[in-house]
């Protein structure tokens, strides 16, 4: 969602010493990226040129496991920029995955969403600009991080129980031995599982005076960052991550907005919106997106804008673009989709 997202990225503090003790130039990553060397002193960029620098960190190391242990584990906790800093000094493992969660917010580009359920703990990796998911490196890093937080932290060497990626990431053995677990190339998503009992773990890191000083900074650029940001803007936003197989409720988003859902409705009506038309727009809009990508068949894209059955998304999608979706994408994206039995339709019933 663009108008979401600050087209501005801080580099990370020691990311370009880590770098180094890799044996990777930062003059090397700006001209295999094609940017200035400039762009090396530079603390903020635009989030183009900070996948290119990350494409180009993936190039220069070989392999894409291999780059994501390496600098995962390299990078020094003294380096730390506050947002993280205030998660390796948490109370435990729970603590820390929460601040990470939440401070994630004020650094663009990717967005972190927990699921606590019965004995696990998924964290799903998200893009706050869905139009231009970051390159595969990046988010190896961003979940191998989560996992050595934890390890840092508890001063344990914790496992994952299972890791999901969307695209290709390298040596698979190389990946699986610093995961400890089974992992999945092709899901549908870019997800780290763990081992819910290690989230009451406590941090051998923890400290409490730190974090009475980091804190009240940190919630405050993020309030700052939500004032300037209309609700109908981070309503919609919210809904987009909450779709998948299901339909978000009021009270769902506006517990996620720290508000009473009486309050969000208010706020939403003095933009001249509702939640109800917030949501339709929601759905419409990831509709159009993922029946960009031909590998989603329609009934897998019906449950991923949360519709239960595929007749419904097809009456709902005939009343937004006045055709089917299997015609909409043969129109825009070429009739040769149909010889990969991607355009057939259901019956539908009145």
């Amino acid at each position: 969602m663009k108008s979401h997202t600050s087209d501005r990225i801080k580099i990370p503090p020691g990311f370009w010493a880590g770098l180094h003790q890799l044996g990777i130039a930062a003059h090397d990553v700006a001209r295999t990226a094609r940017l200035p060397l400039t762009m090396i002193t530079e603390p903020v960029v635009t989030t183009a040129r900070y996948f290119a620098i990350w494409q180009a960190y993936s190039d220069l190391i070989g392999d894409t496991a291999t780059g994501i242990i390496k600098l995962a584990t390299v990078f020094e906790t003294a380096k730390y920029p506050p947002t993280v800093l205030a998660t390796y000094h948490a109370r435990d493992y729970r603590d820390a995955l929460n601040r990470m969660a939440r401070y994630k917010q004020i650094c663009p580009p990717e967005n972190l969403r927990i699921i606590e359920e019965g004995e696990h703990c998924s964290i799903e990796l998200d893009w706050q600009n869905i139009e231009h998911p970051g390159p595969p490196m990046m988010v190896g890093i961003t979940l191998a991080f989560l996992l050595e937080l934890g390890r840092r932290g508890t001063g344990q060497p914790l496992t994952a129980r299972f890791v999901e990626f969307t695209h290709a990431m390298g040596d698979m053995q190389v990946l699986e031995a610093y995961f400890g677990c089974r992992i999945k190339i092709g899901a549908q998503c870019n997800r780290l599982t763990l081992h819910r009992s290690d989230l009451d773990r406590p941090f051998v890191s923890y400290n409490e005076e730190l974090l009475e000083i980091l804190t009240p900074v940190l919630d405050r650029s993020l309030y700052e960052q939500q004032r300037n940001r209309s609700i109908s803007e981070m309503v919609k936003w919210i809904m987009k991550r909450s779709l998948t197989g299901g339909r978000p409720d009021i009270q769902a988003v506006a517990k996620e907005l720290n508000m009473s859902d009486r309050t969000l409705q208010r706020r939403l009506t003095e933009e001249n919106t509702s939640f109800k038309h917030l949501l339709t727009q929601a759905r419409h809009e990831q509709a159009r997106e993922y029946l960009a990508d031909p590998s989603l068949d329609i009934k897998e894209v019906a449950f991923l804008i949360g519709y239960e059955d595929q007749n419904s998304f097809y009456r709902a999608f005939r009343l937004w673009e006045g055709d089917t979706p299997s015609n909409w994408r043969a129109k825009q994206f070429g009739s040769n989709l149909i010889s990969e039995g991607r355009l057939e339709m259901p019956t539908i019933h009145s």
